[in-house]
């Protein structure tokens, strides 16, 4: 799924609840502050390694926006390249990171390694024209569907803001910071793919009876969830929310 985190300028980060959503996200990380000389970005598949650099760089840039991500690959290789956030249109002044599935336009074709959000900031964002603009945000926002979290970060000067959230509403705000799901949170309750195998404590005994997979990012689920909590597809048909196939009868009619 992703944990996608925005920190408003003045607000000290959480490392706790950094660490919490990079163990259950765990295939690259990466953050942006904004800063005088620019856009400080850097990236690692190591969460321990990059949360302690952020937060040194946070107590350096303490008066300024700042993100961080923590990656759930669903697309795309589990590389430095593909760890958010991503220049927008090549313009290094300006960055994004996302959470979420996006449309099947910027889902990778065969042989394409990288995820649908480097492909959107690469080659898609274009489209929509400048995001300095609020009309060109609302039509990207509306292009990628109410379960889409993103946080865009820019030194641009014919931005008004230093910093945007994209569906803030769909992602949470505790203690000043805003996080785009409840990963931060500690014990989820679910396992996600880790390099040494599904270790998950909380999923044993009867719990096994009542899961199965997800078809789509193979995390574990109960039968009776209609979405993925991991990266929000269809647990029956696999597919993203907007692509579904699948239907609900209605209560009377026979099925």
């Amino acid at each position: 799924m992703c944990l996608l985190t925005f920190l408003p300028a003045g607000v000290a980060p959480d490392l706790d609840a950094l660490h919490n959503g990079a163990s259950c996200n765990n295939h690259g990380h990466g953050f942006a502050i904004v800063t005088d000389r620019g856009i400080l970005v850097q990236r690692d598949l190591h969460a321990d390694v990059l949360i302690e650099q952020f937060a040194q760089a946070r107590r350096a840039h303490p008066q300024v926006p700042a993100l961080f991500h923590s990656r759930f690959a669903t697309h795309g290789d589990r590389t430095l390249d593909n760890c958010h956030p991503f220049a927008v249109s090549g313009d290094q002044r300006t960055v994004l990171a996302h959470n979420g599935i996006l449309p099947w336009e910027v889902q990778p074709d065969q042989g394409d390694r990288r995820s649908d959000t480097r492909i959107t900031c690469e080659d898609f964002l274009p489209r929509f024209g400048s995001l300095r603009l609020a009309r060109h945000r609302l039509a990207l926002q509306r292009w990628m569907g109410p379960d889409n979290k993103m946080v865009l970060l820019t030194v641009d000067r014919h931005y008004r803001q230093r910093a945007y959230i994209l569906n803030e509403n769909a992602g949470v705000w505790d203690g000043g910071i805003w996080y785009s799901n409840a990963d931060y949170l500690p014990d989820r309750g679910y396992s996600t793919p880790a390099d040494d195998g599904w270790g998950d404590p909380l999923w044993t005994g009867a719990d096994w009876e009542d899961s199965t997979r997800c078809r789509h990012c193979w995390a574990q689920v109960y039968v009776s969830d209609l979405h993925c909590p991991i990266c929000g597809c269809c647990t029956d048909c696999g597919q993203p929310a907007e692509a579904c196939l699948c239907w609900t009868p209605t209560a009377g009619l026979p099925h």
